[in-house]
Order: structure tokens, then sequence, then C-alpha cells
């Protein structure tokens, strides 16, 4: 299946009003999709979208992907769905944990299971690098959602829906990221709060991310894993990157601590992934272990390893400096028009 594919079809997207939803859908109007189906449950997000875009190929359906028919009625004749919605700030589903696994596990479960009643030919789930030895509820919700996914290919062979999950680190100026944090910092004359500084972070925009999700969807076979290689920084050579742009070659530091659930890395690939990994290019393809579950066949024999590979972290990727950083930053439309495309 090539891109031209997108060109007049149906697509689907949960959580299509957020950040990375509405990226989405600009990106698709773009392809030439003949309908955009955007199921969200925030009727305030719907409304400001809806008079922002004013595309009369927008169609809006209120609903939560845990009400499995709310989600049918938004997929009915959708050629392909994107799977957004989501519960993904790691302190709320540290303190409600049973409400990311409603949303992350079980809303999952039923967006999979309703593109395939529909017969939508591809689902791309959007998962995070926190899904990678997860050591708090959100990345562990999301584990599962990953699981529930490859299941559903594995236990499914012969669908007509071919499902993948696209797997991301940190998405520059996406809401809830660091930089609008640290612009309001700036901005406001306070000092730049740092967790730590050495963490370090992948550096994605929001245009790559979406560029991965319509390669997962043109591209992947049922079960793939996708992740698009990125470079990194530490937390303090992004935080002095974005204060230089904004005439701060100095600013006021303040280290608060790692908070609750943090790693100091992250990891978009593990090393058993890493062994599988097919390198395309700018993507790493992880296809789908589709071997027998019956273990009792590896009893007397075990399968044969290849060599191990380290984990694809944002320790061990490229590593950006102020520089390298400010020149990436420049590249994001919400960066150049608060500095002016002359700096």
């Amino acid at each position: 299946m090539t891109s031209d594919a997108m060109a007049g079809a149906t697509v689907a997207i949960t959580g299509g009003t957020g950040s990375f939803g509405s990226t989405m859908v600009r990106h698709l109007l773009t392809r030439g999709v003949d309908t955009v189906h955007i199921l969200s449950r925030d009727e305030a997000k719907q409304d400001d979208m809806r008079k922002r875009f004013s595309d009369s190929r927008l169609r809006f359906f209120l609903g939560d992907v845990r009400d499995f028919d709310s989600v049918a009625e938004s997929f009915i004749g959708a050629d392909f769905v994107f799977h957004a919605a989501a519960l993904k700030q790691v302190p709320s589903c540290e303190f409600f944990p049973q409400q990311a696994v409603k949303t992350n596990v079980q809303g999952s479960h039923n967006v999979i299971e309703a593109a395939a009643a529909a017969g939508a030919r591809s689902v791309v789930c959007l998962s995070t690098d926190k899904a990678v030895y997860p050591v708090n509820a959100m990345g562990m919700s999301k584990a599962l959602m990953e699981k529930t996914a490859q299941a559903f290919a594995r236990n499914n062979p012969h669908s007509k829906t071919t499902v993948s999950i696209t797997r991301y680190g940190n998405v520059m100026y996406s809401r809830g990221s660091v930089i609008p944090l640290f612009v309001d910092q700036i901005q406001a004359g306070k000092p730049l709060t740092l967790t730590e500084p050495t963490m370090t972070r992948f550096l994605m925009s929001l245009q790559e991310s979406v560029d991965l999700v319509e390669y997962a969807f043109t591209h992947a076979e049922p079960g793939d894993l996708f992740v698009r290689k990125a470079p990194a920084s530490t937390v303090e050579v992004l935080g002095r990157a974005v204060a230089g742009l904004l005439g701060d070659e100095a600013p006021e530091v303040q280290v608060i601590g790692t908070r609750h659930g943090e790693k100091l890395h992250e990891t978009l690939l593990s090393r058993e992934e890493r062994v599988k990994a097919v390198d395309q290019g700018d993507y790493f393809r992880v296809p789908l272990d589709a071997r027998s579950l019956e273990y009792e066949l590896y009893y007397e024999e075990g399968e044969q390893r290849e060599v191990e590979l380290d984990d694809y972290t944002s320790e061990n990727t490229e590593r950006l400096d102020v520089e390298a950083t400010q020149k990436l930053l420049r590249t994001l439309p919400e960066v150049r028009r608060l500095i002016g495309a002359d700096r």
C-alpha cells in the first residue's frame, strides 16, 4: 500500500482535538482525504477546532473510547483509524491507575474491535517510550495497550484490518511538554525549573511524529511496531537553548529533583526488540513475534539468541549541544512565531 491510498479515504481519529490529533488532521487534509472523523469527549475543544479549521471534510463525534457504541458510530465508513486518545499524564495515572486501565487498555481494545467490525484497512495505535520497561502506571497501561494491539494481530491472521503501533518519546511543543513551560518561565522572568539537569529526552517535532503515523498506515504488516530515530539532549541543554532563543543567554536554573515515576533516560526500543528490529532508514520496524504460544515446545531447547544489542535510548542516540538544539527548535512553527524567523 502506498501513500496514494490516503487520497479520497475516510480517516477516523480518536483524541482528535489534542495537539497530536490536531496536527494529524491538518496533515491529512493536505493529503487529499475525503473525510476525517474526529472522536473526542471535549465538546469545547471540538467547537474550537470546528471554527479554527472551518473545513466541511471534518465530522465531529462526541464520545469516549471507553464506550464501544460511540467508538463504533464514529468509525462507520472509515478506511484508516489513528488511535491517539489516552490518559497521558504520569501523575494523574499514578493517583488513578484504574482510570488509566479503562482508557488506555479497555478503550484501545474497543477501538481495535470497532475498527475491525467497520472493515477499516489499517489501525495505528499511538504509544510511548514509557511503555518500555515501565516504572509508572501510565507506562504500564500503554504497554498493555501495545500487547492488546499485537494480540489482535496474532489472533486474527486473516483479518482485513492491519493493526500496528507507533512509539514516541518527547514530542516538542506538544500539550503538556516542557518547552512551553520553559517559555512561560523565561517570559515571566522566573528561574528555569529542571527536575534533573543530566536527564535526557528525545527531540521530535509533531510533524515528524505525524509522518511516522502515515508511514505506518501505508507500510505496516499486522502487529508491526515502528519507532522514528531521533536525536536527544539533556533537559539542561534544552532549557538553555530555549532561553537563548528568547534572549537570555544565562538563565537562572532551579533544580527541583526527579518527579515520581520519571526515568533518567527515555527508551524507545528494548534490547530484545533491537535484536529483531529492521532498520528502514529514518525508522526502526519491529515485526510481530508470531511464534506459537505453546511454551511446551521450548521445554527441551530454547530459542537461539542473536548477539545482544543495547537498548535504544535518549542516552545513546545522537546527543545535541545548545547550538544544535537551537537549530532544531528553529524548525518548529511555534518557535518561529515566538522569536521571529530572523533570529
